[in-house]
């Protein structure tokens, strides 16, 4: 169990009377460092107060237990100063010390009863009475525990549902409430589960809905069916508190039988007649049994004067076979003046033969409720069950058990005797029912065959040992004195002895640290046994507790209390329980080793940054591959006509223009020149080599032959001053007279314009 004690330390502003920072419920919250959730915040400057305090309920709160504090700045400790509390519980619930501050609990506080108290602190002055602070106003909220089982409304439903239903129809939703707080854990979160009526019936764990569960469920066979719905709070888990209830669910009839002749109770077995030769009203007849009789009656038929004979109880061949008896006829209407002499009435012997039905075995009881201890082993007897076939001939039973009712095969029946025994070890703790249905069939005829539901209850042992209810984070501080509570522990048992739960926690007795206290409330105070702890000598406690209970066999464990050790302030708040900062704290402070800190991650910053830095400077090529996609620069390494490249070029082709070839193709290299051979402009007069490159450039910018991508052309264009001269006529002037340009018109093609150009200059000149 969480401990109940909760600290409250109302410490004032530090300010004066006229600039104290009122008490106000905005301002209350900031000086525990806690929302009103819990959630922690840190201490803002003027903020000193919370407004919102949390108390276990079935806090045992003996005389004058001690709650929390109320302390003010205002109070110099020379007993000038008053503290009051008022509002919700004070003076009876809430005392305060009106010299220390001291809250004290008088008894204990039940959450279902209040779940909230209001209350008002004053500081006053003793001699005046004057306020030396305003009213504060806080709240000390109840926190639930679970100490209230679930409740149904009602100790028996009732309800109904068409016989022959389809598997999963809804029958009735029934809930349970609980008293717990819906809002805080799992204490009023309900779990739903059928303890009896199966197969037959299944529930809806979440919302309580009960549902049928097995097909073809005839009312003519079975009309009522007793159901017992649990439910169980946290969620379902063990020790969580349950409560019952049961459903009376009845199967309301449809037509699904045809009529059948059939001899009944009720049906006619047989008709009689008298004679009569009247007619009219004197030849009417009523019929009777002489004496009566238990089994048979006779009526009498006024259309057709017979006498009807009927059955009044049921018939059973292996109980009488054979029945005889006396029907009297008379006359209902006499004449006066023929009675005498005379006998108005007339009997006759009516014999009945009952013949033998082959009728389905018959359980000696029905249902069964058979206990087992759990514990037992595979193989243990747990009971038996018998059936027998009332038939003449006394047909031979066999035995077996509905597998759809036992999925987990924990049971076995002897075929030929009924003996159930254990497949599987049962443990009342994971189920303390088991529902299963029994099957009796005449072994030579297989059809005829008889349903038993067997109820095994599985009793209580006590297998289980006590454990604690939680884990606890247990601290002590360093400057504690002997004898103060650090911790309150609590214990569960999913166990259930029928007297209830008692719990015994020892520790040893020669501990020198901490002793232990029972409440003998199944719960006990963990207390120290000296004061002045040091973390320098050890750091963490491993406190065994021995917890046992008081059933037979007694059951014992030891569950471990691990107790840090803490340094806390003059109040008992903890600051630090990590051993790792003991050696700082004599030589440095706390801003010293913040800055040692924020000194390490700046450096840690300029590494990386540094780090990036250089990463950024490798940069990335720009053409990766040749297959870039990207526009590139394509290097075809074309020097043209030099001196070791005599495959290039054909150089005597220069010299005799003659024997050149218009079609010859390069050596050196596969064809590529897919389109006609196209003539370049010729060079203007007076035009240097970039004049040149420009020219080339633009027309092959315009020419729609050109690769769709930026490539190096060569040209064999040298400029002026080449020592294998030009074969432009630009420096020609004085001697273009003593050539005959006739001979270009024979060089093909490609010289056609030159031919045009300078075989028509000559013309002119001439």
């Amino acid at each position: 169990m969480i401990a109940n004690q909760i600290l409250l330390l109302l410490t004032l502003s530090m300010l004066g009377p006229s600039n104290a920072m009122p008490f106000t419920p905005g301002n209350i919250g900031k000086l525990f460092g806690m929302e009103g959730d819990g959630r922690i915040l840190q201490r803002s400057k003027r903020g000193w107060m919370w407004n919102q305090f949390f108390l276990l309920e079935e806090y045992t709160g003996n005389d004058h237990q001690y709650v929390g504090k109320l302390h003010s700045n205002m109070d110099k400790g020379n007993g000038n100063v008053r503290y009051v509390l008022t509002g919700d519980g004070a003076g009876t619930l809430f005392l305060i010390d009106e010299k220390s501050g001291d809250i004290h609990a008088t008894k204990r506080l039940d959450r279902e009863e209040k779940a909230m108290y209001t209350l008002n602190a004053k500081v006053l002055d003793r001699n005046t009475n004057a306020e030396l602070e305003p009213d504060t106003e806080f709240n000390i909220k109840i926190h639930d525990i679970n100490d209230n089982a679930p409740k149904f409304s009602k100790e028996i439903y009732f309800a109904s549902v068409p016989e022959m239903s389809d598997v999963g129809t809804t029958v009735v939703t029934i809930t349970a409430s609980d008293a717990d707080d819906q809002t805080y854990g799992n204490s009023a979160k309900l779990v739903y589960s059928i303890l009896q009526g199966q197969p037959y019936f299944s529930v809806d764990s979440e919302n309580g809905t009960i549902k049928t569960a097995l097909p073809g469920m005839d009312r003519e066979v079975k009309e009522h069916y007793q159901v017992v719905i649990q439910a169980k709070d946290m969620a379902g888990q063990m020790g969580g508190l349950s409560g019952t209830t049961t459903v009376s669910i009845t199967l309301s009839d449809v037509n699904d039988s045809p009529p059948r002749f059939s001899t009944e109770v009720g049906g006619a077995i047989g008709r009689i007649k008298a004679d009569d030769p009247d007619v009219g009203r004197n030849a009417e007849m009523e019929y009777s049994i002489v004496g009566g009789h238990d089994i048979f009656n006779i009526v009498t038929d006024q259309k057709t004067q017979e006498g009807v004979i009927v059955i009044k109880k049921v018939l059973d061949y292996e109980t009488k076979k054979d029945y005889e008896f006396r029907v009297e006829v008379r006359n209902t209407y006499l004449d006066a003046r023929f009675i005498h002499g005379l006998q108005f009435k007339d009997y006759a012997t009516v014999r009945v033969t009952v013949e033998d039905v082959d009728e389905p075995p018959v359980f000696t009881r029905n249902p069964y409720v058979i206990e087992v201890h759990e514990d037992t082993a595979a193989g243990s007897f747990v009971g038996v069950v018998s059936a027998r076939d009332l038939d003449a001939d006394r047909k031979a039973v066999k035995y077996s058990i509905d597998r759809h009712t036992d999925l987990e095969r924990l049971f076995n029946i002897d075929s030929t005797n009924g003996t159930i025994t254990t497949l599987k070890a049962l443990d009342r703790e994971m189920s303390k029912w088991h529902n299963i249905s029994v099957v009796a069939t005449e072994i030579n005829n297989p059809g005829q065959t008889t349903r038993v539901p067997v109820f095994i209850k599985v009793l209580d042992v006590n297998d289980n040992a006590p454990e604690f209810a939680t884990s606890y984070d247990t601290f002590v501080c360093e400057n504690v004195k002997a004898g103060q509570l650090i911790q309150t522990i609590s214990a569960v048992d999913t166990d259930e002895p029928q007297v209830g739960h008692k719990f015994v926690f020892t520790i040893s007795p020669t501990n020198p640290n901490f002793t232990v206290v029972d409440r003998e409330d199944n719960t006990a105070n963990i207390l120290t046994r000296r004061g002045g702890f040091s973390r320098r000598e050890m750091s963490m406690y491993f406190l065994p507790v021995v917890i046992s209970d008081n059933d037979y066999p007694i059951q014992s464990s030891t569950s471990t209390l691990v107790v840090r050790v803490c340094a806390c302030d003059s109040r008992g708040n903890m600051q630090s329980c990590s051993p790792e900062v003991l050696p700082f704290s004599e030589g440095l402070t706390t801003g010293a080793l913040v800055a040692i800190l924020l000194c390490v991650i700046i450096l840690l910053m300029i590494v990386v940054l540094f780090a990036a830095l250089r990463r950024q400077r490798k940069k990335e090529p720009l053409i990766i591959s040749k297959e870039d996609v990207r526009d590139n620069v394509v290097s075809y390494n074309d020097e043209g006509g030099g001196e070791e490249d005599t495959q290039a070029f054909d150089i005597g082709t220069l010299r005799n223009p003659e024997v050149m070839d218009a079609n010859k193709l390069r050596r050196d290299i596969i064809p590529e020149m897919l389109f006609p051979f196209r003539r370049t402009s010729p060079i203007k007069d007076n035009t240097d080599v970039r004049d040149f490159i420009n020219g080339r450039l633009q027309e092959n910018d315009s020419d729609p032959t050109a690769p769709p991508y930026d490539s190096l052309a060569t040209y064999a264009y040298e400029g002026n001053g080449s020592l294998a001269e030009s074969l432009s006529s630009l420096e020609s002037a004085a001697t273009e007279g003593d050539h005959d340009y006739d001979y270009l018109s024979n060089w093909g093609p490609q010289f056609k314009k030159l031919a045009e150009m300078y075989i028509g200059k000559n013309a002119f000149e001439s």
